[in-house]
């Protein structure tokens, strides 16, 4: 293919002026003296520049004197000598009497074929409005955090409260069933108020299900667990993160079925383990809770207690059902979700187009 005639000089910088002349962006043209050669509307309008007092001048002596900045003298130099490209450079611009404003700048040297006219192409954007709203929103962000936080402790000092008058109610109670329903509702509140206290040292966003329930075993083996020699928790899990609400409810279910597990697998000071599993692939996903002790009520007419409603009533929050099986030894509940049309370790399939 044959090589392209040079393009000449004027036609060069005629496009360069119409380019500039047709810009809604604050544009400037300038020669290899930093003399403004042609300015968009644009650029006048943004910084308040008369047209006449703009064209001709050097760019550090545009205004009052505000646009003479040292970083700016060494960036068009080097652009000019070729040495560099400035891209989305960011500086700061003091007009007299008048606020801060932070630009943007990209400045690239035009090629003419001719060493000895250099012109240079400077785009210069206004970005104090977007710098101030996302320090808004950074300034938002902190104090939405701090404000989380003390609701946080309050929700803790409220769910300790709660907890300590149950107890104390049960001691004071004459019967024993009343005393049993106390207790319960005792357990209840402390399950919450583990998972309140993990979700309240997590991050903001999505929560990592492993480190999650390793640091909620930990805290329901320190309260419940008297001899950790004979009896442990362990955790495995894959590395799923869920959003805050779901981790939330599945925390729940693992802190009611852990609890279900040190208070009835391992009766007389049985030894034994709980396991906590998490895996999922692609939107499919299973939770079980097991246990090596004493397995399920031989009496199947036996009555679902408290525990077990709230782990069906959350399963369903999470469109999973529920499954209980003998694990030999012991009692596996296992809460699986399965997505209908979609096959384990495959993709989930797209609407047709």
């Amino acid at each position: 293919m044959a090589a392209r005639p040079p393009t000449h000089p004027d036609v060069s910088l005629n496009l360069a002026l119409a380019v500039v002349a047709s810009s809604s962006a604050p544009i400037l043209l300038l020669d290899g003296n930093f003399a403004v050669v042609s300015a968009s509307d644009s650029f006048c309008r943004t910084f308040q520049l008369a047209a006449d007092k703009v064209i001709g001048r050097r760019i550090f002596a545009l205004g009052d004197g505000e646009w003479d900045i040292r970083q700016l003298h060494s960036l068009l130099s080097a652009t000019a000598s070729g040495v560099a490209k400035v891209d989305a450079y960011e500086m700061d611009l003091q007009p007299a009497g008048k606020p801060l404003r932070r630009l943007v700048l990209n400045a690239h040297k035009l090629e003419y074929g001719n060493a000895d006219q250099v012109r240079l192409l400077l785009t210069v954007l206004d970005v104090t409005q977007a710098r101030i709203a996302e320090k808004l929103k950074d300034d938002l962000l902190r104090e939405k955090a701090i404000l989380l936080q003390e609701v946080q402790h309050r929700v803790a000092n409220s769910l300790q409260i709660i907890s300590s008058v149950i107890l104390q109610s049960a001691r004071r109670a004459r019967s024993e069933d009343v005393r049993a329903h106390l207790h319960d509702a005792h357990d209840r509140v402390m399950s919450v108020a583990e998972v309140q206290k993990q979700l309240a040292t997590s991050t903001l966003g999505d929560v990592e299900l492993g480190p999650y329930f390793k640091q909620l075993c930990q805290s329901l083996g320190a309260s419940m667990i008297r001899d950790h020699k004979k009896i442990s928790i362990e955790v495995t899990a894959d590395d799923s993160a869920v959003p805050a609400d779901v981790s939330i409810s599945l925390g729940l279910i693992v802190t009611e079925l852990v609890i279900n597990a040190l208070k009835h697998a391992f009766p007389g000071g049985r030894a034994g383990k709980v396991t906590v599993d998490y895996h999922a692939r692609g939107p499919n996903w299973t939770l079980a809770v097991s246990d090596n002790g004493v397995g399920m009520p031989a009496d199947p007419k036996a009555t679902p207690g408290l525990g077990s409603s709230i782990v069906e009533a959350l399963a369903r929050q999470l469109k999973g059902e529920v499954h209980s099986a003998p694990a030999k030894p012991g009692t596996t509940v296992s809460i699986v979700h399965r997505q209908l049309g979609v096959v384990e370790g495959a993709e989930p399939v797209g609407e047709a187009v």
